[in-house]
């Protein structure tokens, strides 16, 4: 759990004795590839954190999955809407590579933010940076050219590009799987 521990800390100061509170409700889950930690209509009662692996956030609609955000190594997550809003979701979390991931509960979260100001201010900021990822997310859709938004992610986060498949990235960018190839075929020419 020491990297938990440091992307606590990444956020803001956390004594021992409040980190050993906290860290003492996240529970361990290995996952398997093609599983799902959330579908449609299901409530959201925990909140994730990646150690290792990918899991990819979508929803279909009209059938067609349109991809929200890839979560990977050193990420906090969970389908954050209906997680505060106790609502069902209508999004997939599902694992995209075998993946291991700490696990709290909301009612766990609420008490670890009870005992600790740090820990709360930890929660407050790491849903703030979720936010702020997908304003910038929606951002980049609109104000960038489908090439631009390609190179801008492969030089972001170039190791999705070897652990996703191409028709998820494509998605991702906003994209179809021959929009995607057309344009990494015109840079491969360049």
């Amino acid at each position: 759990m020491k990297d938990l521990e440091q992307k606590i800390r990444s956020f803001t100061p956390v004594s021992d004795s409040d980190m050993e509170f906290g860290l003492q409700f996240y529970k361990r889950e290995e996952l398997k590839k093609g599983s799902h930690l959330i579908q449609p209509g299901q409530y959201i009662h925990d909140f994730y954190f990646m150690k290792q692996g990918c899991v990819t956030y979508y929803t279909i609609e009209d059938g067609i999955t349109r991809v929200m955000e890839f979560f990977t190594d050193g990420s906090f997550f969970t389908d954050l809407y209906p997680y505060i809003e106790e609502i069902p979701s209508e999004s997939y979390l599902e694992v995209t590579e075998d993946s291991v991931v700490y696990t709290i509960s909301k009612s766990d979260a609420l008490k670890v933010f009870d005992h600790s100001h740090a820990l709360e201010r930890f929660g407050r900021l790491s849903m703030q940076k979720a936010f702020i990822n997908n304003f910038q997310r929606m951002n980049r859709i609109k104000n960038l050219s489908n090439q631009e938004r390609y190179l801008q992610l492969l030089e972001r986060r170039p190791s999705l590009f070897q652990r996703v498949p191409q028709y998820l990235i494509a998605s991702y960018l906003g994209l179809t799987p021959v929009g995607l190839s057309k344009i990494r075929k015109r840079l491969s020419k360049q």
